[in-house]
C-alpha cells in the first residue's frame, strides 16, 4: 500500500500520463524570482522540471530535487532538448524529503517549494530545513494550495490536514533572521475540468534572510 508521500505513488502517477503537468513554470515563482539577481537555487519537489528549466534559462544554477525518478528523467530529458546552456545549469537529485540529509545550510540564494506535499507529521521540521538552506541575503519562497480551494470546482485533496498557511511557515522560523515579503493567500484565476473560470487562492510565503 502506498500514499501520496511515497516514491511508488508518484512514479505510477507520472507513468500514467506522458506529461502530468502543464510544462509551464509556476506563476508565483516567476513573479517573485524576477525580482532577485540569479544565483544558486534549490527547487524542492521539482516534478517534471518546468520551474528548474525556467530558472536555468534566467541564469540560475539549480539543484532540482524530487522523490520520483520518472519525473526527474523527464525533466533532464527536456532540459537536454532545450540545449546545453540550460541542461548544464541543473543538477537533478533523487531524494525523499522526509529522509534527505540535505540541503547544505546557507548554501542557496533561492529555495523554492511550489505545491510540494509536506507530510503533516514532519512539516515544521521540513520548513526549518529549507529555511536553513537559504544563504544570507537569499530568498525562501514556499507556495501551496489554500484550503479554501476545496469549496471550488477545481479538483483538490479534500483532506484538510494536507493544507497549511503562510503563518505556519513563519512560525517555524526565527523572526530575527528574516524579513517577510509576503505572508498570506493570493488569488488567481484557473480553469476547472468543465472549462469554467474559477477564482482560487495560493498560500504564499516569501521571505529574505537578513545579512548579518
Amino acid at each position: 500500500m502506498t500514499d501520496d508521500s511515497d516514491e511508488e505513488f508518484w512514479d505510477e502517477r507520472y507513468r500514467a500520463q506522458d506529461q502530468l503537468f502543464s510544462g509551464n513554470p509556476n506563476p508565483r515563482l516567476v513573479s517573485q524570482a524576477k525580482k532577485v539577481e540569479p544565483g544558486t537555487a534549490l527547487d524542492v519537489g521539482c516534478g517534471e522540471g518546468a520551474d528548474a528549466i525556467w530558472l536555468a534559462k534566467q541564469g540560475w544554477d539549480v539543484t532540482a530535487v524530487d522523490i520520483s525518478t520518472v519525473a526527474l528523467e523527464r525533466g533532464a530529458s527536456r532540459a537536454s532538448e532545450i540545449g546545453a546552456d540550460v541542461a548544464n545549469r541543473i543538477d537533478w537529485i533523487h531524494e525523499d524529503l522526509r529522509t534527505w540529509e540535505g540541503p547544505e545550510p546557507q548554501s542557496y540564494d533561492l529555495v523554492s517549494s511550489q505545491f510540494t506535499p509536506f507530510p503533516v507529521e514532519s512539516r515544521q521540521s521540513m520548513f526549518r530545513r529549507l529555511a536553513d538552506a537559504v544563504a544570507p541575503g537569499g530568498t525562501l519562497l514556499i507556495v501551496s494550495h489554500h484550503q479554501s480551494d476545496i469549496q471550488t470546482t477545481i479538483p483538490r485533496n479534500s483532506n484538510k490536514e494536507m493544507y497549511f498557511t503562510a503563518s505556519d511557515v513563519a512560525e517555524s522560523l526565527d523572526s530575527e533572521d528574516w524579513g517577510i515579503i509576503i505572508e498570506g493567500k493570493l488569488e488567481r484565476s484557473a480553469t476547472d475540468p468543465d472549462g469554467n473560470e474559477v477564482t482560487i487562492h495560493d498560500t504564499v510565503f516569501n521571505a529574505r534572510r537578513r545579512e548579518r
